[in-house]
């Protein structure tokens, strides 16, 4: 499984922006994927930064979206199977977001919770446009955050 996992990555960032925006699409959804690996690959070959860190958070607002989307249908089961994520921990979400609103997107990039809350907010049918322009944003505050660190970490190689 490591070897499909490198050569997905090697692929991903050999299709350059698309690659980014590939990778962030997978780690935005539940699935278990970095893209923060492919975004420092990248920057190290010399792509631009702004660009990559644009791609970045499309793909992982629209990865984010594809689970609240699965809330919002309101199937437990498919929810249960394929996002592997239980009723109990959808409905402690809930009940932690209950009166937060839409602007609790915003988290949606922490590792571990931030799918359980796009798939709650989807559940509760928070308001789309609220939970997007929050979700974005959060997203984008986080790959600035990775990027700037990335700097910071090769001007100290240097």
């Amino acid at each position: 499984m490591d070897a499909f996992i490198d050569t997905l990555i090697q692929l991903l960032i050999d299709w350059g922006y698309a690659g980014m925006f590939l990778s962030s699409i997978l780690a935005g959804s539940i699935l278990p994927f970095s893209s923060e690996v492919v975004m420092v690959a990248l920057v190290r070959l010399g792509l631009n930064p702004a660009l990559c860190v644009l791609f970045a958070t499309l793909g992982n607002t629209l990865g984010g979206m594809t689970c609240y989307y699965m809330g919002r249908l309101g199937r437990i089961d498919w929810i249960e199977k394929y996002l592997k994520v239980k009723r109990e921990k959808i409905d402690r979400m809930q009940h932690f977001l209950q009166g937060k609103g839409a602007l609790m997107a915003f988290f949606a990039f922490l590792p571990f919770v931030g799918g359980v809350i796009a798939v709650a907010l989807g559940f509760m049918r928070s308001n789309l446009a609220v939970t997007t322009a929050s979700m974005f944003t959060g997203k984008l505050v986080r790959y600035i955050a990775l990027l700037w660190a990335l700097q910071e970490a090769i001007s100290m190689m240097n």
